[in-house]
């Protein structure tokens, strides 16, 4: 399996050396012809020029004067090309290697090809023009126009060794330099990618580490990070943190559970001890089984609450269990059942709905759960004789839901963690023995699984809860 340095380096290793390839083949195919189309221009200008020449000082294919020799031979010797001159039968008269004497003189060409270059106002090739010399050439054939010469054709050539040798050059430059670039990329690209890849294998390091329980361990980036590797570090975080947490949960979650189940336990066995060695009198035993009632209705509780914070927990009220109806109607039906325990600590109660039915669409059992947890709560904690409030007012296309009670504010540190499980302000737990801290557990995950908010406020000696539904007046 290759590393992320490897399949980085390799890809740019292979995009670089096709596109220096690429840019090679290119670059030499360009200046190729372009140094092809200068030699054969360069041919056509003196092969017209020595035509001309001919014309003028050629008579009757007669080897000419000596000035038209003399010419010829500073042409050829400036310029750096060959030429030979044939009379109107395609013979060889005149040669620039020895225009005296040539071994190329009296040399015939084929009289098909000499009759193309005069129909066509001349031709050029490239290629060994057998018979004459043996390496490849530019070669550029022009017609003489006289009627003092009486015709014929000049042939005009140049090895393609100079063309070659100065492509041989280039190639040699341009490969040089590929090299050095393929190195500086090299050394370039491997500090950079090793660099970029450094922050995975911190990261990799992290995780691992974090896999083994170390949940503080945290992904660092610097400012020199890439912002990719910055996303993913602060993603990689947040996960840890989450996960964290919900570890924290889980074990606070098994303490807590441990702690609530242990003590009705103990109390349950030991007063089930009591009366089976004879400790409790018979006497007594009826008020000790009560007692082991009412615990075990206690812990009947706890599983049911527990049931039902599993079944809402992380999904949406099913819309089949949704109904339509009326919030005041349901407030009332719940306040009648605290009608007992409100009369008893003689509180005043204060309710301000609308005079019209507020519906709404929800799970009717689960939102009467809701107030009814509210309620209790309020009720368990006014003091006797105070106030205690129920308002039902309308904002947009949302209800508004409000229980509130007077008695001491809860400290705003505290407000934060009202809603958490086995929250309870009072830590020693002496107080309050029929409750575990779930029923405002079971409030928000009901009110949250219907997509509505909760929310607390404490302040002036008035604590008030407040959750929304949706109004479908």
């Amino acid at each position: 399996m290759k590393s992320s340095f490897g399949r980085s380096f390799s890809t740019v290793a292979t995009i670089l050396l096709l596109s220096l390839i690429t840019l090679g083949t290119s670059f030499q195919m360009l200046i190729k012809e372009y140094l092809t189309d200068n030699a054969v221009e360069a041919l056509k200008q003196d092969s017209q020029i020595i035509a001309d020449l001919a014309a003028a000082y050629l008579v009757d294919g007669s080897a000419g004067s000596r000035e038209f020799l003399l010419n010829l031979d500073v042409a050829t010797q400036v310029s750096s090309f060959d030429a030979v001159i044939c009379d109107p039968r395609g013979e060889i008269v005149i040669c620039s290697c020895s225009p005296m004497v040539c071994e190329h003189l009296g040399w015939r060409i084929d009289e098909a090809y000499m009759a193309r270059v005069i129909e066509k106002g001349g031709d050029t090739a490239t290629g060994i023009i057998k018979g004459l010399y043996n390496d490849s050439r530019y070669v550029v054939c022009t017609p003489i126009v006289s009627s003092n010469s009486g015709g014929g054709i000049v042939i005009v050539s140049t090895p393609i060794t100079g063309t070659t040798q100065t492509l041989n050059r280039i190639s040699n430059l341009f490969l040089t330099t590929s090299v050095f670039v393929i190195l500086i990329a090299i050394l370039v690209a491997s500090f950079f990618t090793r660099r970029e890849s450094r922050p995975l294998r911190d990261m990799a390091k992290v995780a691992n580490a974090f896999g083994h329980g170390n949940l503080d361990a945290r992904a660092r980036v610097d400012e020199t990070t890439s912002e990719e590797m910055q996303e993913l570090a602060l993603a990689f975080n947040n996960m840890a943190s989450s996960l964290q947490k919900s570890e924290y949960q889980r074990q606070e979650f098994v303490a807590n559970v441990s702690h609530e189940l242990k003590t009705p336990m103990t109390t349950i066995s030991g007063y089930i001890d009591g009366i089976l060695d004879g400790t409790i009198p018979e006497t007594r035993r009826d008020h000790y089984l009560q007692i082991v009632s009412d615990e075990t209705k206690r812990l009947s509780r706890l599983v049911r609450s527990m049931l039902d914070i599993s079944q809402l927990q992380n999904q949406d009220i099913p819309e089949e269990k949704k109904m339509h109806f009326d919030l005041e109607e349901a407030v009332g039906q719940v306040l009648i059942t605290f009608e007992k325990k409100i009369n008893d600590k003689h509180l005043d109660v204060d309710v301000d709905m609308p005079e019209h039915p507020v519906y709404t669409i929800a799970g009717r059992d689960y939102i009467t759960q809701v107030i009814y947890n509210l309620l209790d709560n309020a009720v368990k904690f006014c003091p006797e004789g105070k106030k205690l409030g129920i308002r039902i007012r309308e904002g947009g296309n949302k209800a508004y839901i409000s229980v509130s009670n007077e008695g001491d504010t809860i400290p705003p540190e505290e407000l934060p963690l009202v809603f958490d499980r086995f929250h309870k302000l009072d830590k020693s737990r002496s107080q309050n023995r029929d409750g575990w801290g779930l029923g405002l557990y079971i409030v928000k995950t009901i009110v949250c699984s219907h997509g509505e908010n909760i929310s607390v406020t404490s302040r002036e000696g008035k604590t008030e809860f407040t959750f929304t539904m949706p109004l479908v007046n």
